[in-house]
């Protein structure tokens, strides 16, 4: 059995010190590959270096909204860079729009993300999005600008938007948040197929129920499937088989 994170922050402190250990610990548990997600032009590079030094980790570069407001003149071109010079990286992200936090202007969030989709799009890569309290924003931009593919990272909404996104052909990635009580993912995630969706952990950042208060590990995403299992009344080697193809056939990885 295969599992694999879409989704992980391992350049922080409490993973990257021990990165080793925290990987290792993913392989015992059937997680063997992670994608190191970026979120700004240092994190981005942070998780190029990570990707290149270990086998099982492959890289995303990008600037989340948070952080749209501080970007250099020349910040496309220093992603286009690390895209280029490194086989590891799989895609552009996390780029996308926040309006629960607002750390960012609404209309720098969104030229951010626009420009981000452009660079995706002329490198022929993927994009993945964070989209919190932005569904309306986030769809109209997506059915505006033209986009390879795209991930919606811990996909949060309901089974309307879900449904949305999936006639786009943009496929869904579920956290650790799934496993909340009264998330409404849970209609999401109810009604679509196995080919719609894949797992993610957001490590070190919303560890399932169990083991909510916790630092986060991409060795979790073994969790979120096994309680998907259970919820779902679908055996765990089905849940890794489908979600672990759809992630390599999304990054183009093997």
């Amino acid at each position: 059995m295969t599992l694999i994170d879409t989704h992980a922050h391992l350049y922080y402190d409490s993973m990257y010190n021990r990165l080793d250990d925290v990987l290792d610990d993913a392989q015992k548990n059937e997680v063997n590959k992670v994608i190191c997600i970026g979120t700004d032009v240092n994190t981005s590079k942070k998780s190029v270096d990570i990707a290149n030094k270990y086998d099982c980790v492959y890289a995303a570069v990008g600037v989340h909204p948070h952080d749209s407001k501080s970007v250099e003149k020349n910040y496309l071109k220093s992603l286009e860079e690390l895209a280029l010079n490194s086989k590891k990286v799989v895609a552009v992200g996390e780029i996308g729009i926040d309006h629960y936090r607002n750390l960012s202007p609404a209309d720098v969030q969104k030229r951010v993300m626009i420009e981000q989709m452009e660079l995706a799009e002329s490198l022929s890569m993927p994009i993945i999005f964070h989209n919190r309290d932005a569904d309306k924003e986030i769809l109209d931009i997506l059915k505006q600008h033209s986009f390879e593919k795209a991930l919606s990272h811990c996909f949060s909404s309901d089974i309307n938007f879900a449904r949305q996104l999936i006639d786009l052909d943009i496929l869904l990635s579920f956290s650790g948040n799934v496993t909340f009580k009264n998330s409404i993912n849970r209609s999401a995630i109810q009604e679509i197929d196995l080919k719609d969706f894949v797992l993610e952990t957001d490590c070190p950042f919303l560890s399932p129920q169990s083991f909510r208060g916790k630092p986060n590990e991409p060795k979790r995403v073994r969790d979120i499937a096994l309680y998907l299992s259970d919820f779902l009344d679908i055996p765990l080697e089905k849940i890794a088989q489908e979600t672990t193809n759809n992630a390599m056939n999304f990054f183009n990885i093997t």
